[in-house]
């Protein structure tokens, strides 16, 4: 039979967002133990794992910081996978874009990819863990063409897949399966609100993102690596 991820330690950054909770959410219901940073003194009001016995909440973790990111993979034990969904977006003209919101976009989205996949990594490689890693790039970031009016989003996501590739071929000599997502739009309130009139029946719900993310990162997935999935629902 096919191991599960009961007892698994796995990490989640992002945990406590909209697709963070569904993630969460379904780990959980396959017995894994939830290590989630969150940026911020308290998790918020809407996250609904607080409380649960397999969450481990950590609180003002920077992941940008290459430090508080070592520290915080060092205190989990026997990682198992580590799941990124930490990011940001934004839109602008190229030439509106000033200098500093393409290094936030660039730090937001790639950087923390890189330095969570890292310690990740360091810490898998100390243990001998035949371990998964799963990153969030985007539609846009395997299709550039779809990144007009979102150049430095665009570039972020394709740095993340690019990394995603390499990582994983870098890696599959030591068993670690590397992976990432790629979605188009995901159905989470803030998206609604921000596009009330778009069809929602077109998008991606967070049940069907989240089932795809958490069978990359288990046991299940025993082959799959360097594969950049995409999740576009009916867009």
């Amino acid at each position: 039979m096919t191991e599960t991820l009961q007892g698994r330690h796995i990490v989640v950054t992002g945990g406590t967002g909209a697709l963070g909770g569904a993630v969460v959410g379904r780990l959980l219901e396959q017995g894994a133990i939830c290590h989630v940073p969150n940026a911020h003194a308290a998790a918020p009001q809407q996250f609904p794992f607080t409380a649960h016995d397999n969450v481990k909440l950590a609180h003002n973790v920077d992941l940008s910081d290459s430090a508080k990111v070592e520290a915080f993979y060092a205190q989990v034990p026997a990682l198992w996978g580590s799941i990124h969904l930490a990011g940001g977006f934004t839109m602008a003209p190229v030439e509106k874009i000033e200098s500093a919101s393409f290094a936030e976009m660039m730090d937001t989205n790639a950087r923390t990819t890189f330095l969570c996949s890292r310690a990740a990594i360091r810490s898998m490689l100390a243990l001998g863990t035949s371990g998964r890693i799963v990153n969030v790039t985007a539609r846009a970031g395997l299709d550039p063409r779809r990144g007009a009016g979102m150049v430095a989003y665009t570039a972020s996501k394709a740095a993340v897949a690019a990394m995603t590739v390499a990582m994983a071929e870098e890696l599959k000599a030591k068993g670690i399966l590397v992976n990432a997502v790629a979605p188009s739009t995901l159905d989470t309130p803030a998206n609604r609100a921000d596009m009330p009139d778009a069809d929602f029946s077109k998008w991606v719900s967070l049940e069907a993102a989240a089932e795809a993310i958490a069978y990359l990162a288990s046991p299940a997935n025993q082959a799959m690596s360097g594969t950049l999935v995409p999740l576009y629902g009916r867009a």
